[in-house]
């Protein structure tokens, strides 16, 4: 029998990996083909040094072998909505529509330097320590089906301060609207850095819609994870035509959940 479900690529956050979408994935296998897999530095590719144009090429190439019809719903975290962008502007045609979370901020200048600042932190502390304590944070934050295959799979802080500094001086609006698709752009309520920029990066956006997680944090899909399942599994009910090549650009809205 063929498989005709829609794929789904989740793309995870800093220092974690895919098992972050377990949960997830789960609960949208059931309509969806869904891909999550480890990006450069973390996971099981964590022997392969992260730059943004490897993780871009690594993500458009499982598209290309893996995703039903060779085109897939791109859903990004973090650094997975920084690769997100990335693969959306050099590979629109591989690109059905394109979700992105925690990712609507520049890492340009103080932000640059925070990114730099955390990278330094995870160079400097022992990764044990470090281990150690967002093991902790993690399981007083977040309930056992989140929590459980995170802890399972690791934490990559080597690989999360790389990814951290090959962000640092990119430019992600240019390349959220180079691509002529459909996009989504979710934040947490309570997300104080990426929220706030949100604005800017939905208008230059080719087709974008607007959702405000309640609750959420920076780690909206964790914090509220119904929630984020459910602006996905709507997401990527709506889209999958024909890519459109001159869109019009209208002013987004923001339906709350």
């Amino acid at each position: 029998m063929t498989d005709d479900r829609r794929t789904i690529v989740l793309l995870h956050g800093t220092r974690l990996s895919g098992a972050e979408w377990a949960v997830h994935a789960a609960e949208l296998v059931d309509e969806f083909h869904v891909l999550t897999p480890d990006l450069p530095g973390h996971g099981t590719a964590a022997d392969d040094p992260f730059t943004l144009d490897g993780a871009a090429d690594a993500v458009a190439a499982l598209i290309e072998m893996e995703a039903h019809g060779g085109r897939a719903v791109l859903v990004g975290l973090s650094l997975g909505g920084y690769v997100a962008m990335a693969v959306a502007a050099r590979r629109p045609d591989l690109v059905a529509g394109l979700a992105i979370s925690g990712a609507t901020a520049e890492p340009i200048g103080p932000r640059g330097m925070l990114y730099r600042g955390l990278a330094a932190l995870y160079d400097v502390l022992p990764d044990a320590a470090l281990a150690a304590v967002t093991a902790r944070w993690f399981r007083w934050r977040f309930p056992p089906p989140i929590v459980g295959p995170i802890l399972a799979a690791g934490f990559f802080f080597d690989g999360g301060a790389t990814a951290l500094r090959a962000l640092v001086g990119e430019r992600f609006r240019p390349r959220l609207a180079a691509y002529p698709g459909p996009s989504l752009l979710l934040n947490g309520e309570l997300d104080p850095v990426f929220r706030p920029t949100e604005a800017s990066f939905a208008r230059v956006a080719a087709n974008p819609r607007r959702l405000l997680i309640r609750r959420g944090t920076h780690l909206a899909n964790l914090d509220q994870p119904e929630a984020f399942t459910a602006a996905v599994r709507h997401f990527a009910r709506s889209v999958g035509g024909p890519m459109v090549s001159s869109p019009d650009r209208p002013n987004p809205s923001r339906p709350e959940v």
